[in-house]
């Protein structure tokens, strides 16, 4: 595989208010952040969701939009109200799956598929189920321009080819592999055929290698296994990436060509790009508002560690490889840390429990018990000033904001050490949620069904976050991007 070429997406975003605080306890001189003050008119205006005519340049690198779901595959909502609603049911289907799929008597038929140094757009947003991010890639020779669900829980990369037996509804035209110069099919039994978890799905000796996964909640794919090439914006194409040519496809994919894997395992880009990108890549998720549509996703050591970024040990669970968890140890509401069970955040021998990092949850889950102290300590430091308002679907801490311009909210850190340890204190915009047109918002964190945690993309927005799973750490950067 080629590692020469590292694109890299610069993609601005802009952040009302305050920064991302990342800071340690050691350090007897920074005293913890108490409140922020969120002006609301950032939350509300509109931006313009019409997608760029070309891709910009930036230091010279290729860069490339992101956008919104809705402004890629043209959904419209009679309202916010709606909108988020929708958000609401793509988000439930989301986190049952992964509860289901990471749960200790989890019985999986799950088998992931594949990618070297490059950078490519993230996309905010898809359907029920599939990932709320999106890449536009090239695939093949001459490139075909995919839109591509990334999903930080998996270890697959596929489309839907040519001919197609059975295929859901894309927004690009499919891709055919008979027209690309540089498709190889990959021959059943060969090295990297059987690197796929649990094998080929039934391939015989000469035969091409078949693939087949399934996500629980009744979507799979399933075809053969190609080695291809890929194109990342304006970048060098990388050639020989293993990818699942999809001939039989059904699901919640809905206008996205098919899937990127940026999982822990071998055979997701992040485990073909290897040493190529030391392992490493870095993302940073686009922000709601006037100033949001831009994200970035890079890959390459060098490009993807943020100077200044605090490292928090990644921990693996061995029932589920594919997944990046960290050491959450608490919870903190206005500069003062929550009293909770100590391993209320642990991840169990059996693969219970524990915090996972999801870019396609949105909200993020806790425990019960956690969830309702930060709850009640996040309406107590917000205190009678701000009117309530009804819950609307998972979120029950709601306030009738109509009336301002500008409010003050406590903080809300997340602990991932001992005592006071590394704290990560989340930027004003990743509190709170805009539930309509006319000034309700409700707190972005919502309770779990079951004992395990999810870190969603609202609390992730903003703050440039990057995974070096060759050590096993994951860096918060110091500022927003």
């Amino acid at each position: 595989m080629h590692g020469d070429t590292i694109t890299t997406l610069l993609l601005v975003v802009a952040f009302v208010s305050v920064t991302a605080v990342v800071s340690s306890g050691a350090s007897a001189s920074s005293s913890p952040l108490r409140f922020h003050y969120i002006y609301l008119r950032n939350f509300t205006t509109a931006v313009d969701s019409s997608p760029p005519s070309s891709s910009p340049r930036r230091d010279g690198r290729p860069t490339l939009a992101l956008l919104h779901r809705d402004a890629v595959f043209g959904t419209t909502y009679p309202s916010k109200s709606h909108a988020v609603a929708a958000l609401a049911a793509r988000d439930g289907a989301r986190a049952e799956y992964l509860q289901q799929r990471l749960a200790p008597s989890f019985s999986s038929t799950y088998q992931p598929t594949m990618t070297t140094e490059v950078g490519s757009e993230v996309v905010s947003g898809i359907s029920e189920g599939s990932g709320e991010y999106f890449a536009r890639i090239g695939v093949g020779s001459p490139p075909t321009e995919q839109y591509l669900v990334v999903d930080s829980g998996s270890d697959v990369i596929w489309v839907q080819c040519l001919p197609c037996t059975q295929c859901y509804a894309q927004a690009d035209p499919l891709f055919d592999p008979a027209a690309s110069a540089s498709f190889a099919a990959v021959p059943c039994g060969s090295g990297v055929c059987r690197t796929l978890p649990g094998g080929s799905s039934g391939c015989g000796a000469g035969e091409p290698c078949r693939y087949e996964v399934s996500y629980g909640d009744g979507s799979y794919t399933e075809g053969v296994l190609a080695m291809e090439t890929l194109t990342f914006g304006d970048s060098t194409p990388v050639q020989e990436v293993a990818i699942g040519c999809g001939h039989r496809n059904r699901g919640l994919f809905v206008a996205a060509a098919g899937l990127l894997g940026l999982g822990w395992g071998p055979m997701s880009l992040v485990g073909q790009l290897g040493g190529a990108a030391g392992g490493a890549f870095s993302y940073c998720l686009a922000s709601r508002g006037a100033d949001a549509g831009a994200g970035s996703l890079v890959f390459g050591r060098s490009d993807a560690m943020p100077v200044g970024a605090v490292w928090v040990p990644l921990l693996r669970n061995a029932q589920a490889p594919s997944f990046y968890y960290v050491g959450l140890t608490g919870l903190g509401v206005g500069g003062e840390r929550l009293q909770l069970q100590s391993n209320l955040f642990d991840l169990g021998e059996d693969g219970g429990g524990g915090v996972v990092m999801d870019t396609g949850t949105a909200v993020t889950r806790l425990p019960p018990d956690a969830y309702a102290a930060l709850r009640d300590a996040f309406t107590d430091a917000v205190g009678g000033g701000l009117p309530r308002a009804p819950g609307m679907s998972l979120f029950d801490t709601c306030y009738d904001l109509s009336g301002y311009a500008s409010v003050r909210v406590p903080t809300v850190a997340l602990y991932f050490g001992a005592d006071e340890g590394t704290a990560l204190t989340l930027p004003a915009r990743n509190l709170l949620v805009a539930m309509d047109d006319h000034g309700v918002y409700c707190l972005a964190f919502a309770a779990s069904a079951s004992g395990m945690s999810i870190l969603g993309n609202i609390q992730q927005q903003g703050i440039q976050i990057t995974v070096d799973s060759a050590t096993g750490y994951v860096g918060f950067g110091p500022t927003t991007c």
